[in-house]
C-alpha cells in the first residue's frame, strides 16, 4: 500500500490571480480545473509529475472564510517549496516584485529565504546541499 500527499488546500480571493502567481513564479501547470453545474470550481496546480504534492484553490465565498484568507496557519509558514536552483528563483522572484520577509539564509546542509505569495501566504523556498 502506497500513502502520500495529494494537495494542500488555499483559500484564494481570485482563482485566476493565485493560480497565475505560482505559474509565472513557481514554473506550476495546472493539472486539473473544472467548474461543476452547481458553479463550484475545482482548480489544482503543481509540478510533474502530476501525482505530486500540489495545491488544490478554493475560493473564499463566506465572510469567515474571507479572514482565513493568507492567514490559514495563523501566521506560520503554508508551505515549503523545494528547488535545485535557488538563486535563480530568488531573482526571478525578486524580479517579479514578490514581497519577502527574508533574504537568501545559507546553512552547510541547506539555503533558503521566505516570501509569500497574492493573498499573503508565506512561503519556505529551500534548496538541500
Amino acid at each position: 500500500m502506497r500513502n502520500y500527499l495529494g494537495r494542500i488546500v488555499l483559500l484564494v480571493e481570485d482563482y485566476e490571480k493565485s493560480a497565475n502567481f505560482y505559474e509565472k513564479n513557481f514554473g506550476f501547470t495546472r493539472f486539473f480545473d473544472v467548474t461543476t453545474d452547481v458553479g463550484q470550481r475545482f482548480l489544482h496546480i503543481g509540478s510533474k509529475p502530476s501525482d505530486s504534492l500540489g495545491i488544490w484553490f478554493l475560493k473564499a465565498d463566506t465572510k469567515k472564510q474571507r479572514e482565513r484568507v493568507g492567514n490559514q496557519t495563523a501566521e506560520q509558514p503554508t508551505m515549503v517549496i523545494y528547488t535545485q536552483e535557488l538563486e535563480t528563483l530568488y531573482e526571478r522572484l525578486k524580479n517579479n516584485n514578490v514581497r519577502f520577509k527574508t533574504d537568501v539564509i545559507k546553512t552547510p546542509e541547506y539555503s533558503f529565504f521566505h516570501c509569500f505569495d497574492l493573498d499573503g501566504n508565506e512561503i519556505i523556498v529551500t534548496e538541500l546541499q
